[in-house]
């Protein structure tokens, strides 16, 4: 499934966050699938019998308060059937009885539908509405529809249905039975419910949210019944249960024969502090060959999605939340994605580098690519960008994953490779987190897509770089704070809000600190005094300055774009550093503080000094993709040449 498209109004969805696709070739047990339900379904859906009691009681204040009750309640009552099969109505006497791959759900009376249905009804009536009350009435009688003809307590499905063979020897086994049924009957098309389009972005989502689920019993509700298989007839229609794919299949298979079980890691040592933490790399004294900074480029996404985007695209996992709140929380107001592949956007970046240093291929001593979102293992990235960019020979051309902490990591590691090669370094450093965020909200709030490139050549003059650090790891907790690909969620990467402030705050403090003891450079007063500017990693900027004020650091002092970009990783730094310059926050040479900190516990800090023409215009990319397609990657035409056609 494609992470997003544009629909015909032209507006940004993404397909993934109301179409369950869970991935179950990496999903390995019953207990893992039931976590992964209950994150995704239960954890925030009410049950019939809370939704009559709060309707009885009058606790919703809006009749969209409502309704988001139904559509939550409704995903869960549909859990397993969304993330696991596809139904197709059969005439019971076509129904095959002896395979094991055809599956029909055993099913037990809902208790007390027609009173949980009145009294939701009668509240309904008494609300005003929240934003439209025509669309509001609209939606209303497409989840009631499913709301009152709900047969089945939906508390104790099962995830794994009987076949068919096991259904018949189950004493008083019931499953559905539809009337008279029309192949016809409604049903939204993907597009349809992609295209949708509302003023008020909750009620967008929700549309879609009513149309997967009207999709769910594409069949006149009102004439469905339970009924055991020792009543059926010939003609009777009932509803059978195929898995979505071979992988949900096998899982099923994997579970009836008790094989698979998820391996657990031991358990970590706790954590301790070093028998004595490494300096910052001085680098005036530290090295030979001083570093010059001769180019920086950078590309961000051409798409840009805003917090409106977001809220329209909600999935039914999401507690509520506005665009304002959204802003508010993070310091968002939009992100910027990408339809091309991570390393055409990084080989973007790293020609437009090239050309404003002036730098031909040839003479490039070492390429080093900072990413944690590349799916190119091998090649790498770093040895791709170097044959695409023409390089016929490198000294050293290699990935680096440190997540957010990517730029202070890459610095730290050019500087190093300079000092071999004698020769420019180019550094890029690129992410793309559109196609991996999945339905985990914290990560759609904050990341988004972009590349950066820069020169670093051996100075015939002053240095550009002064100081360059590097951390890792501590507690498990915080090495394990924001995780990709996680199996637990599906693969989608994950992020632990409190784990990552704790670990952003030891690490800021350590970095204040060291500063404060190094020398200005004027050898004399403090470091610290001298910078001009900061520019931070952008993660979050309310949780940045709520950790960096009562260390001493201004507000004002601290350079910020992650109300336009979002969170770009390995990326951040950079992209940060050139809109600094075009913002004209950085109009003439300054001292920068670059602190970086991220997934695996990563930290590390440069300061720099950066010169606004050592910075290239910005690239700008026109939109491409269209409403049912992005361009997609292929190394087809890679193997070709690699075997000579």
């Amino acid at each position: 499934m494609k992470p997003f498209r544009l629909n015909k109004h032209n507006k940004l969805v993404f397909p993934s966050s109301i179409f369950v696709e869970l991935d179950f070739s990496i999903i390995v047990d019953l207990n893992q699938l039931k976590a992964i339900i209950k994150r995704d379904f239960e954890v925030k859906a009410p049950t019939g019998t809370e939704i009559a009691e709060r309707a009885d009681a009058g606790e919703y204040a809006t009749r969209y308060d409502l309704l988001r009750d139904l559509g939550l309640h409704l995903f869960w009552a549909n859990r397993f059937a969304l993330a696991m099969y596809e139904k197709r109505p059969t005439r019971w006497r076509d129904v095959p009885r002896n395979r094991n791959d055809v599956f029909v759900p055993l099913l037990q009376p809902r208790e007390n539908r027609e009173a949980k249905s009145a009294s939701v009804l009668n509240a309904y009536g008494k609300l005003s509405a929240k934003w439209d009350q025509p669309a509001e009435d609209d939606l209303f009688g497409i989840l009631f529809d499913c709301f009152s003809n709900k047969l089945y307590r939906a508390s104790e499905l099962p995830p794994i249905k009987s076949t068919i063979a096991e259904a018949l020897t189950t004493a008083e086994a019931r499953t559905t039975v539809l009337g008279d049924f029309n192949p016809d009957h409604r049903h939204y098309s993907v597009d349809e419910i992609l295209d949708v389009t509302e003023e008020q972005p909750e009620l967008e989502a929700l549309r879609r949210w009513a149309m997967v689920l009207h999709n769910q019993h594409p069949w006149d509700r009102n004439r469905a019944r339970l009924k055991s298989f020792a009543e059926m007839h010939d003609d009777d229609v009932v509803v059978l249960f195929y898995p979505k794919n071979r992988h949900v299949l096998d899982f099923i298979n994997r579970v009836k024969s008790g094989i698979g079980s998820v391996m657990q890691a031991p358990a970590p040592t706790p954590a301790v502090e070093p028998v004595r933490p490494l300096p910052p790399m001085v680098v005036g004294s530290a090295v030979k060959v001083q570093p010059k900074i001769e180019a920086l480029a950078i590309r961000k996404g051409e798409i840009i999605c805003s917090n409106i985007d977001v809220v329209r695209n909600s999935p039914p996992t999401w507690s509520p939340m506005g665009a304002e709140e959204i802003a508010e929380k993070t310091g968002i107001e939009r992100r910027r994605y990408t339809a091309q592949p991570l390393e055409n956007i990084a080989l973007e970046a790293a020609r437009a580098a090239m050309a404003h240093a002036g730098r031909g291929p040839e003479e490039i001593g070492a390429l080093l690519f900072c990413t944690c979102t590349s799916e190119r293992l091998i090649p790498s990235t770093a040895t791709w960008l170097s044959g695409q960019l023409g390089i016929m020979q490198t000294h050293y051309s290699a990935d680096i994953v440190a997540a957010c902490a990517g730029f202070p990591y890459g610095m730290a590691e050019a500087i190093r490779q300079l000092q071999e090669v004698e020769r420019p370094v180019l550094l890029v450093l690129a992410e793309k987190f559109s196609d991996k965020i999945g339905n985990a909200r914290p990560s759609r709030m904050i990341f988004g897509d972009g590349a950066a490139a820069m020169v670093i050549a051996p100075s015939d003059g002053a240095r550009d770089v002064e100081v360059v650090q590097t951390y890792a790891s501590g507690p498990f907790s915080q090495v394990n704070s924001i995780i990709w690909p996680n199996h637990d969620f599906d693969n989608d990467i994950t992020v632990y809000g409190p784990e990552v402030k704790a670990l952003v705050k030891r690490y800021l403090n350590q970095m204040i600190g060291e500063l404060t003891e190094l020398k200005g450079l004027n050898g004399d007063g403090k470091l610290i005094n001298d910078i001009d500017v900061i520019v931070p990693h952008q993660a979050n900027k309310n949780m940045i300055i709520d950790i960096a004020v009562p260390q001493g650091i201004a507000a004002e002092d601290i350079y910020f774009n992650i109300t336009e970009v979002g969170n770009a990783s390995a990326a951040s730094i950079p992209i940060a550093l050139a809109d600094a310059v075009y913002e004209g926050a950085i109009s003439k040479r300054s001292l920068v503080f670059a602190p970086g900190f991220g997934a695996g516990a990563v930290g590390g800090y440069v300061v720099l000094s950066l010169e606004p023409s050592m910075v290239a215009p910005e690239l700008v990319t026109n939109l491409a993709m269209g409403p049912k397609s992005t361009v997609a990657h292929s190394s087809l035409n890679d193997i070709k040449e690699a075997f000579h056609g």
